[in-house]
């Protein structure tokens, strides 16, 4: 359930923003290259053939259609509206462990942080499995639901099945290998969902299944196109940069120097302006005639 206590609004708001400031100081420590381009990430290549090849800034094909978890007929579309970011996992219901591992991580994140999905974002989950029912989506939904616990996420959180052709188009589209192993009879696939700009673009990529919270927040932040946190917390990602490798926010050291030579400037604008209209009121003190 979403934590309470007796502390107001305003204080939890602000203490999780100072943590959220400590846990990117700490990011400071590890430095890293963010990708501009689609890139292959190697730490997922634990099987042939599943990779995840990033595509940030790619338009997601919002014209696929597929199956929500009422049995209603629907386009990927339908759920970017261009209002609110959309967190997008691709999983499946009869997953032995991995898509379990990851949601209930992803849950646990969402949790930590203070936006509630259906008021600051939506989440799409498309199932990869093309036999999965759209019965067997809506129980797997109501469990992560439960879970989640936060009620405004009723109608912002869809399950959506679909023709394999649909699915292995939207996979490819975002970069995620997955293939069936027929003996397991389970798919294989990576730990990973992607942060999507309201009008359907590709933002970031999240793997694992512990997702630190903070890296959760300003990943929703940064695909909301700053329609998501403070004029603060855009300052702070102007200064710091997502690594893959590393799964959090690193420091910009070209933007940081930038910033820091523009506060300067603005700091010693002040000052000398400051001396001038002292010096301007001396003078007019003298120029008095006793």
């Amino acid at each position: 359930m979403h934590p309470s206590s007796s502390r107001t609004p305003h204080q939890g708001l602000e203490r999780t923003r100072l943590a959220a400031v400590r846990s990117l100081a700490l990011a400071a420590l590890a430095l890293g290259a963010a990708p501009a381009f689609a890139q292959v990430v190697p730490a997922y290549q634990e099987t042939e053939g599943v990779e995840v090849i990033e595509h940030v800034d790619d338009r997601l094909p919002l014209d696929l259609r597929f199956t929500n978890e009422r049995g209603v007929a629907v386009k990927l579309g339908d759920y970017f509206t261009g209002e609110k970011p959309v967190i997008l996992t691709l999983n499946y219901s009869s997953c032995p462990m991995l898509c379990s591992l990851q949601l209930n991580g992803m849950i646990e994140a969402l949790r930590s942080i203070e936006e509630t999905a259906g008021n600051e974002f939506d989440l799409v989950t498309v199932s990869i499995d093309p036999q999965e029912s759209f019965q067997r989506a809506a129980e797997t939904r109501q469990k992560y639901l439960l879970s989640y616990g936060r009620p405004a996420a009723q109608g912002a959180w869809r399950f959506l099945t679909g023709d394999e052709a649909s699915i292995q188009k939207l996979a490819k589209a975002v970069g995620f290998g997955y293939r069936y192993m027929t003996e397991a009879k389970e798919y294989v696939h990576a730990a990973v969902f992607m942060a999507c700009t309201p009008d359907g673009r590709i933002s970031r990529y999240i793997y694992g299944v512990q997702i630190p919270p903070e890296t959760l927040r300003y990943s929703l932040i940064e695909a909301g196109e700053g329609r998501v946190g403070s004029a603060l917390e855009r300052i702070l990602l102007y200064c710091f940069h997502y690594d893959p490798a590393t799964g959090r926010y690193g420091p910009a050291a070209v933007k940081l120097m930038r910033l820091g030579a523009g506060v300067t400037v603005v700091a010693l604008g002040l000052c000398l302006f400051g001396m001038w209209r002292r010096e301007t009121r001396r003078r007019r003190s003298a120029e008095v005639p006793a």
